[in-house]
């Protein structure tokens, strides 16, 4: 366990996380929405630090990141916990598990342990130029992430975030020095869909699109589309036209085809057809770079 990077004490010994947007009230003895943070007796600790739930090498593309390091391998963690409750997360086992699995967490559900600096070395040694922060949220995790990318920066390797957007301003602020690219994901352009497949808002997730840009890391973009959810004409329009509007038209954009799971194992995959009219939408709205997922 860790004390929290940032949050904020209230009466009572109620305190405020400042990490993501959800910014949590917690009483004593309670945790936030992400399930890995725990007031304790008036102190923000974090329960997933150096906590690695997994970890593999993957292509960059897998990310998907297509404009940064390209034929590249990436070495790839995560911390166990998300501060988003998707109905349709394909890694619902490990993100979700903060609240599932809390009466085991001393029993080691939470991962092994490894230390900032052997993160380095098993990059290092599988000769990855990169490290990517992936699977589950970093933001959860960022105060492990935040170490790893600083010792990271200074041995020359590039640090990756593949996030649901949601950090706090004042996370991104702190992280943007070390962060190389990223890549978020714009899940619906309905603040509806947000809060009702979720359990978050899409704001906030506007907002730091547009700052992430301005702090010039490498962004690329992903939506993907779920049948009779986020997938009609109009709004896959907005998306594309908000990427050109408010971000750049040369900002990648990845549409990626839903297949079922998790609380959506009854929502049929995208047909195809809809995927090649998704990007058939960006390329009109002026994008330079649409690409196909999942098929």
């Amino acid at each position: 366990m860790k004390e929290a990077l940032l949050y904020k004490k209230l009466n009572d010994k109620m305190v405020q996380c400042r990490v993501c947007s959800h910014f949590c009230q917690i009483a004593a003895g309670r945790r936030g929405i992400c399930g890995v943070r725990e007031n304790q007796d008036g102190q923000l600790v974090v329960l997933n630090y150096n906590r690695i739930i997994a970890s593999h090498v993957d292509p960059i593309e897998k990310k998907p990141l297509y404009h940064f390091l390209p034929g590249t391998e990436t070495y790839s963690i995560a911390a166990a916990g998300c501060n988003f409750r998707c109905l349709n997360c394909q890694n619902a086992e490990i993100s979700q598990i903060g609240n599932q699995k809390l009466e085991i967490r001393n029993q080691g559900f939470l991962g092994d342990k490894l230390s900032p600096k052997e993160v380095i070395a098993n990059a290092i040694k599988f000769n990855c130029p990169s490290i990517s922060y992936t699977y589950t949220e970093p933001t959860i995790f960022v105060e492990f992430a935040l170490e790893c990318m600083k010792l990271a920066r200074k041995r020359g390797l590039k640090n990756i975030w593949v996030s649901n957007g949601f950090m706090s301003p004042e996370i991104l602020e702190i992280v943007a020095p070390y962060l190389d690219a990223i890549n978020v994901d714009l899940k619906s352009f309905s603040d509806e869909f947000y809060q009702r497949v979720c359990g978050a808002r899409l704001q906030p997730v506007f907002d730091n699109l547009v700052a992430i840009k301005k702090a010039d890391i490498h962004l690329e973009i992903t939506t993907l589309i779920i049948p009779g959810q986020n997938d009609a004409s109009a709004e896959l329009e907005k998306i594309a036209t908000f990427i050109v509007k408010k971000i750049s038209a040369d900002t990648p954009w990845h549409v990626s085809r839903f297949f079922p799971h998790y609380k959506m194992s009854g929502v049929p995959s995208t047909p195809k057809e809809k995927i090649f009219e998704a990007v058939e939408i960006g390329k009109k709205a002026g994008l330079k770079f649409v690409y196909i997922g999942n098929i």
